[in-house]
């Protein structure tokens, strides 16, 4: 059979180019097979998967040996005869053949779609048709699941919190102490939001330091029972110098979430997470980090969730202060290298490079904070609301958590 009797072999899946779906919804197109004169076909058949794969080659010691590191998660895979072979061809006649063909993704299983460094989250479908005495024609197109977040629940609509102090130290003798606390009205929050950052910085030393605040995204990859780990700065917010022996708050600082990919936490071998660090350059000493954690949804907050909601979406229509304090084009943020500290970038390096399958429940907590307590520090009431019991104005409250 001539190998040019196949003028067009093709895949078009229903809808636009840059459709999304979701667990439950069903894939659908056609294949389209156009001949020019009458031709064999002994099967023809679509199948549709998605998959999870992580994989990293590694060269340990002097030699050139490398050791490949690869797991694979299978999502779902149908499969679905155009033509099924019944040990005889079927013979198409010349001109345009159209094949239907429609298969429903799983409701549950399924995980956001990802291409990163060392793996991937991928779907697709895949056609194979197979004539007598000739190779396989294949047409393989991937689409995109993005299975949903909702910010509206009580996990992530809750506050984060924490306090974290160091010591600022010259050979043996210690010069003070400075201390951040830093609170966030939820941890939830979507691509495009603003998060308003409430923290107060307090610089015992005699030196200024120059509070800052990363938005970080890292990228978890494991196989074989090790992991590999990509970390990036995706979002930054420089506050003013906090001179010595000063004190200085922040009342609702805004970082706005840059157009990142949502968190990823249900696949086994594929994570990605967020985490908001507030750091201070602390002298004679490592970088002073407090860590809150982040999960980026694809549901946004619903415009009246709850009250503290309410509140922090204020930030998000406030379109005039936003201009006063994001920059139209900022800078582009730093390497993760600069803003994780010395310590934790040694204890890193020396400690979860390799741990064996057995031990994989643990391979991702680290600490996110050294304290975690309510705060008490709130954001101004709103205009109907009057404070029953006001302070003394002689007295003024430590920090935000006493």
């Amino acid at each position: 059979m001539a190998l040019n009797s196949i003028k067009s072999f093709r895949l078009e899946l229903d809808g636009p180019a840059d459709a999304a779906f979701t667990g439950g919804e069903a894939v659908s197109g056609l294949v389209v097979l156009e001949l020019s004169r009458d031709t064999r076909v002994q099967s023809m058949k679509v199948q549709g998967r998605g998959a999870a794969t992580a994989q990293w080659l590694e060269n340990h010691g002097m030699n050139s040996v490398y050791n490949d590191y690869t797991s694979k998660i299978t999502y779902f895979r149908k499969r679905q005869h155009m033509i099924r072979d019944n040990g005889e061809a079927t013979v198409l006649a010349a001109g345009r053949h159209e094949f239907p063909f429609s298969f429903q993704l799983p409701e549950e299983t399924l995980v956001t779609s990802f291409e990163g460094k060392h793996g991937s989250i991928r779907y697709w479908v895949k056609v194979k048709l197979h004539r007598p005495w000739a190779t396989v024609r294949k047409i393989k197109k991937e689409f995109t699941v993005i299975e949903p977040i909702d910010i509206n629940t009580p996990t992530l609509l809750a506050p984060q919190a924490g306090t974290k102090d160091k010591m600022a130290r010259a050979w043996y003798r210690n010069f003070g102490q400075v201390s951040v606390t830093a609170k966030i009205d939820r941890k939830g929050y979507t691509p495009g939001e603003v998060i308003p950052v409430f923290a107060e910085f307090d610089n015992a030393t005699s030196r200024s330091v120059v509070p800052k605040a990363y938005l970080t995204q890292t990228q978890t990859f494991i196989a074989r029972g090790t992991m590999k780990q990509k970390r990036a700065v995706v979002g930054t917010l420089s506050g003013d110098i906090v001179g010595a022996r000063c004190r200085e708050t922040w009342h609702g600082r805004a970082i706005k979430i840059p157009p990142v990919g949502p968190s990823i936490l249900q696949c086994r071998i594929i994570k990605v997470e967020y985490m908001l660090k507030i750091c201070v350059d602390v002298p004679g000493t490592s970088k002073l980090c407090l860590e809150l954690p982040l999960v980026i949804g694809t549901i946004p907050l619903h415009p009246f969730g709850s009250r503290t909601s309410s509140v922090s979406s204020q930030y998000s229509v406030e379109m005039e202060w936003l201009r006063m304090s994001i920059p139209e084009q900022p800078e582009p943020p730093p390497d993760y290298c600069s803003v994780v500290t010395e310590e934790e970038a040694e204890q890193r390096n020396n400690t979860g490079v390799r741990q064996t399958a057995d031990d994989l429940s643990g391979i991702l907590e680290r600490p996110l904070m050294e304290f975690v307590q309510e705060f008490r520090f709130r954001p101004p009431p709103v205009y109907s609301e009057v404070d029953p019991n006001p302070q003394p104005l002689n007295i003024r409250p430590r920090c935000m958590t006493c």
